[in-house]
Formats: C-alpha cells, sequence, structure tokens
C-alpha cells in the first residue's frame, strides 16, 4: 500500500473518448506538454497531467465505451477546456514545429468579474478528435 499514490485529485476531470490514443498522446504529450501519469495502453486509455489540469483520454472501441448518442467529428462539440499555464510560447512553438494549426490565434483579452477584470493571453486548439482546447496565460488583475 505504500506505493499508491494517496494525493488527492481534481474533483473534476474529463475523460475524453478518442478515435486513436496514439495520435491523441501525440497532440497532448508531445505537442502541448502534458505527462502520462498513467496508461493502460492495452485498453487505449491514458490519464495525462499538466500543472493543475488533469484530463483522461479513452479510445473507443477497445475496452467499454460510455457513449450516449451518435459520435461524429469534431467529438467536442459545444465545449471548450481552458488550461491555464505559465506561458503560451512553448505550446506554441511545439504546435507550429508540429505543423498543427490553430483554431483562433493568440489573443490577449480582459473579462469583467465581480470586482474588476482579469486579463488572459490566450489560444484556442483542436484536438485530433476536435476537442476545443483553450491554453491561457494569466495577464493579471485590474480594476
Amino acid at each position: 500500500m505504500d506505493d499508491i499514490d494517496q494525493t488527492p485529485g481534481p474533483a473534476l476531470v474529463p475523460e475524453l473518448a478518442v478515435t486513436d490514443i496514439a495520435a491523441s498522446l501525440w497532440f497532448w504529450v508531445d505537442l502541448c506538454g502534458f505527462s502520462i501519469r498513467y496508461d493502460r495502453l492495452e485498453e487505449g486509455f491514458a490519464y495525462l497531467r499538466r500543472g493543475g489540469a488533469d484530463v483522461m483520454l479513452d479510445q473507443l472501441g477497445i475496452d467499454r465505451d460510455w457513449v450516449t448518442g451518435t459520435l461524429e467529428r469534431p467529438l467536442g462539440r459545444g465545449i471548450n477546456f481552458q488550461i491555464t499555464v505559465p506561458a503560451l510560447a512553448p505550446i506554441l512553438d511545439a504546435l507550429s514545429a508540429g505543423g498543427w494549426s490553430l483554431f483562433a490565434a493568440r489573443e490577449e483579452r480582459w473579462y469583467r468579474k465581480a470586482d474588476g477584470y482579469v486579463g488572459q493571453a490566450q489560444f484556442l486548439v483542436l484536438d485530433p478528435d476536435g476537442y476545443l482546447v483553450r491554453f491561457a496565460e494569466s495577464l493579471g488583475e485590474r480594476r
């Protein structure tokens, strides 16, 4: 029991149904800087982490599928996953070197909140199955 990581994880971890675990791992790990916390590749499964963001990938058709309706690309219609990172540049550089195009180019935005504004630099990219990922770098807060 000593070798089991007892550190509590995030309260919410999305599990994305993917069509090709190898292609998804290349995108999430090699291009976007996530690390594999653990995997069961024989089941088409990997648990990934980058900073405080966790995501699970599960390849369709290998083990069991929890699919509630017809799946058509892009699989991530209607949702985007915002992932806060210390700096956008390394991810943008890796995506560019990998020949991966962006869904929306880097921009700086200030969003109103209760007592001021929170700023972030951000860009959006689609993963191999069409999940929309928004990487964000903090620009701080202002009133």
